[in-house]
Order: structure tokens, then sequence, then C-alpha cells
């Protein structure tokens, strides 16, 4: 790549397509270095990511997802700045989003979130999964094509959420209508444009969970929104309604992202490798495996940020108090020091678990398991009900000349449309028995 340090990665919408040249440019810079045009630090390296993944002592969340924009509310000048982020953190944009917490607030928060993400809990969704991969799958299957993320992912994903958190069936429609239809503005996360983010952009959702637990604590009953409602922080208080709310209005909307991100990468790798079909469609044993490794090569979120409250180090790099720091997850998933040949997509990788694509540390998504559910089951209905399935050649033009569009963003990672054909299998309308 010619004169990567011009490119201003924040801004640029020619790395939207394939930002990995870039990675790949600044990684031989060293595992930490400092672009030139916000004053970020880019940390590409697996062990230095980790380790700041881990230090919540030295590195603030507070900045978890703006990074650069828009700046902290006051200059952060000093050698330790902790205070100061405590002051002023709540003027943030998403500062009441669990990935902006900061322990123990965090701690108590994510006690909550996982309250409702029990091993019970999650097979008891992994079945209302199964009936709904059909359910969708039957809304365009007789056509032998979709456009994929419209019609499957998204909507597939959002009401596996639903489910989990216990909204009503008849509530669904609604949500649907809501939240995949334009009703509801969630805010630009992470866009590449100039677009100001709101301080709360989930307030339909807010909206909707406020109702739900404000009912359950006043009339329990023996469902799951009741438990949401009714659920203590560790110490055995009772959080305020917002604070539940929050929870549950976080793991609504990250969760639909990471996964419908997740779903859209892997049937793009299916489409275009008919190799790699055909061995899954053999030996259904590899499909963890499959998600892990699309995981790795294209982790549907590029990069944490993380705020320095004290001087430190990352690599050899110097890193002052109050410096932005963004955590590269699709570099250092591809840190030739941790993964070997790491620009070849390998199904059978030993190690492609190991990749960070849901965090790390504290704030390890504890979604995790979910999508990778999600993922698994969807993955499964489509093989079971089709013999082929092809990336459709008059949306996205043929092999080897692909055009693709994606998120306009530099957090996410992920396709805006996804066109597919397949042939249907003979009985392939039948349900998961």
């Amino acid at each position: 790549m010619t004169d990567f340090k011009a490119i201003d990665f924040f801004r640029d919408d020619d790395l939207l397509v394939d930002p990995y040249p870039y990675f790949e440019a600044i990684r031989a810079e060293g595992p930490a270095w400092r672009e030139p045009h916000h004053e970020v630090v880019m940390v590409t390296g697996y062990d230095e990511a980790m380790a700041i993944y881990s230090d919540t002592d030295t590195w603030s969340s507070c900045t978890a997802v703006t990074g650069p924009f828009p700046g902290f509310p006051v200059p952060l000048e000093g050698d330790d700045v902790s205070a100061l982020i405590e002051e002023h953190r709540d003027e943030l944009p998403m500062s009441d989003q669990l990935p902006t917490l900061d322990p123990p607030k965090h701690t108590d928060h994510r006690s909550l979130l996982l309250r409702l993400i029990t091993p019970k809990r999650l097979k008891s969704n992994e079945e209302f999964m199964w009936r709904l991969a059909d359910r969708q799958l039957d809304t365009f299957f007789d056509r032998g094509e979709c456009e994929f993320i419209g019609e499957y992912a998204s909507p597939f994903a959002m009401l596996v959420i639903a489910d989990l958190l216990g909204v009503p069936e008849e509530d669904h429609e609604r949500f649907e209508q809501a939240l995949l239809h334009g009703t509801a503005d969630h805010g630009a996360v992470g866009s590449i444009s100039d677009d100001t983010m709101a301080l709360s952009p989930l307030e339909y959702l807010y909206q909707q969970f406020t109702a739900y637990v404000e009912d359950r604590r006043q009339s329990p009953g023996h469902d799951v929104l009741t438990g949401l409602a009714t659920a203590t922080f560790p110490d055995g208080s009772t959080p305020d309604v917002i604070d539940v709310v929050r929870v549950a209005a976080n793991l609504f909307a990250a969760g639909q992202e990471t996964t419908v991100r997740l779903l859209s990468s892997a049937l793009q790798l299916i489409g275009d490798d008919p190799e790699l079909q055909r061995a899954l469609r053999t030996q259904r044993d590899l499909i963890p495996n499959f998600v892990e490794e699309t995981l790795r090569m294209e982790s549907p979120v590029k990069g944490d940020f993380r705020l320095s409250k004290v001087p430190t180090k990352v690599g050899d790099l110097e890193v002052p108090a109050g410096t932005t720091v963004m955590l590269v997850n699709a570099a250092a998933n591809r840190d030739p020091r941790r993964f070997d040949d790491p620009a070849t997509f390998d199904l059978t990788r030993e190690n492609a678990r190991h990749h960070m694509a849901f965090g790390r540390g504290v704030h390890t998504c504890p979604g995790a398991p979910l999508a990778r559910t999600e993922a698994r089951v969807s993955l499964e209905r489509l093989l079971d009900r089709t013999t082929d399935i092809r990336i459709s050649e008059s949306h996205h033009g043929p092999a080897g000349a692909r055009r693709y569009h994606y998120v306009p963003t530099f957090i996410l990672r992920g396709l805006t449309r996804l066109y597919l054909e397949f042939t249907p299998a003979e009985g392939g309308s039948a349900s998961r028995p």
C-alpha cells in the first residue's frame, strides 16, 4: 500500500471494502502505532490487545464505542485522569451502555445480563431458533433466491433476542416493524461521516422495556420478563428500572448486530467457495470451527476503544494519560505471531477460537454463546434444505469480480446486502424433526 500514513482510517470509505492491506501496513510499524489524523494509537498486535483488554486499572472503557469522536468533554491533562473520566463520563455518547462502563459499575450491571443468559434459558431459546429458522426460510424458499440479510439474518437475529428476553410473541411483529423497517432511529455508531451521535440512541427499546419491567414488578408472573424485572445486583439490592432496561436494550441491539454480520459473512464465504460448501454439507461437525474461522477472518467488530487513565506503554510505544487507543480486533485476529498463515481461511485451524471477535477480559461479549448457536442453527437448516447455495451474479457480479457494499462505519464490518440463489433440496420444506 502506497503512502498509508496519508489515509484517514476513520473517514476514508475506500477502506470499507478491504481494510486488511491497511492493517498490514500499520502492523509493519509495530504492534502499536499512532495514526497522524486523530492521534489514535492503533493496536494490531494480538498479545498487546489482550493485555489492554485485561487491564481495567490502566484503561477505561468510557469511549469503547465512540473512539475519537466527538472527543472528551474536557481536556485530559495530568498523569492521572481517572477523576476527570468519572466526573465527565456521563456527558459522552452512549455513556449508559454496558460496553462503556468500568468496574465496579460494569460488574454489577453485567451480572444482570448473565441472569438472562443461563444454560437453561439458552437451551429453551435454541428450540425456538430451530422453529424460527424454518419459518423465516419459508418466506422466500419457493423463489429459490433471497436478499439474505433483510429476508433472513436481520429478522432471525431480532426475533431470537426477543424470545430470549421474553418479549411476548404477540409483540414480535410490532418490534419487527419498528426496528427493521425504519420507524425507530438507532443512531450512527462509528459512522465515517460527520453525523452526530445521540446520547441515547435506543429510546424505542427503552420505552418498550420500561413498560415491561414496570408491569412485571407490579404483577409478577412466571415468565422471563419477570425474572428480568426482579433480578438483583450481587449485593442483593434492587436495580432502578432504567438500569434493567438499559441492560435489556443493549443486549437486544448489540446482539443483533454481531449475529447479522456473522451470518452474512458465513453465507458470503459458502456461496463463493463450492469446495468449502461441499465440505460443510458432508461433514457437519466442521460447522462450529467454520463459525470460529469466519469470526477470525471477518470480525463483525473491527475494533474497540480504550482511554488511558495513566501513562503506560504498548509494545515500545509510550502512551500518555488521556490517549485514545483502538484495539483493532480485525488485525489482531490476523497477527502472524498468533495465527499461522493468517490471511488464509483454514476450515480446520486448531486455534481458530482464540480470535477476539467477541472482545476479551471483563467486556467479553456475554452474548457470544448465543451468536454461535444462531449461526450453527441457521447453517444447519440452510444446508439441510438446499443442495446448492450461490452468490447472485446479477447483483454482485461474477466470481473473481464481485461487487459488495459494506456498512459505512469504522467499528462494524459487514455487508449491507447479500443476494443469494439456491437449489431447494427434495422435501426441503420439511421442518427439523
